[in-house]
């Protein structure tokens, strides 16, 4: 087993020192948020999880890439490991709202469902300690997390995530209600430009099953959207990406 050096560990990734200058090897960790709620939610673990989000996670990040939305993402190394670019990520969690749900019902007392007039973007500080408080455009400049340039880059590249997803989720009967993306500088030569980073998987979505399941009580297709069942498994198999043989990686030594 090669040995590598832990760069960081979080709830849902560990990252490792990649085989090249500038890369990073993504480790995805069965242990994670639950999809129910992109911006702060309850730490679960689903046997097999970090399986299906690395293949997830690789679908989405290739398509972005394939369409000129650039991501950190260079290949899927294994089962549970893949290769990615390394960049300086901004202290901010990007959310985009398409349909109430979560605190935006909650506090602002709109329905869940709700069809939003536009995208809504959001921004949230990164801080555990804080519980990651939303901030304003007026915030994140003056505190110097990052320009107005970069704001206004990141709303477009939001923008362009959400069209692209929305039309993936559309075309296998699911509805993306909200999601969260991390963005990251990166530099070639004297010219710096902001790239998707971290991962596209149900730990940062909120997806709604459209398609209309039998109702037990009498017998009715229900229309209504709702929470998927089994989401990781269901969402890989209507992608066609669902391993045919889920296995666990063990993970490689460390050096402390």
């Amino acid at each position: 087993m090669a040995r590598r050096k832990k760069v960081y560990e979080g709830k849902t990734k560990i990252l490792y020192d990649g085989p090249e200058p500038g890369t990073l090897i993504q480790y995805f960790k069965d242990e994670g948020i639950s999809s129910e709620a992109p911006v702060t939610s309850e730490a679960k673990g689903t046997e097999g999880k970090g399986v299906l989000n690395n293949r997830l996670s690789e679908f989405f990040m290739t398509g972005l890439n394939s369409i000129g939305v650039p991501t950190h993402f260079i290949k899927r190394l294994n089962m549970r490991e893949q290769l990615v670019r390394m960049a300086e990520i901004l202290p901010l969690e990007v959310v985009v709202r398409n349909f109430a749900a979560g605190e935006l019902s909650s506090k602002l007392g709109i329905p869940e469902g709700t069809a939003l007039p536009r995208p809504i973007v959001e921004y949230y500080y990164k801080d555990d300690r804080l519980s990651s408080p939303m901030v304003a455009e007026e915030h994140i400049v003056a505190f110097g997390w990052a320009s107005q340039q970069d704001l206004d880059d990141v709303v477009a590249l939001a923008l362009r995530v959400n069209d692209f997803l929305s039309g993936v989720m559309m075309g296998v009967g699911v509805r993306l209600a909200d999601f969260r993306i991390e963005v990251g500088r990166v530099w070639e030569g004297d010219f710096m430009r902001l790239i998707i980073a971290d991962e596209i998987s149900p730990d940062n979505c909120r997806l709604w099953d459209m398609r209309p399941v039998i109702d037990r009580g009498d017998g009715q297709p229900v229309a209504e959207p709702g929470p998927m069942a089994d989401v990781y498994t269901e969402l890989a198999r209507r992608l066609g990406v669902l391993p045919t043989n889920v296995t666990h990686t063990p993970k490689p030594t460390l050096i402390n």
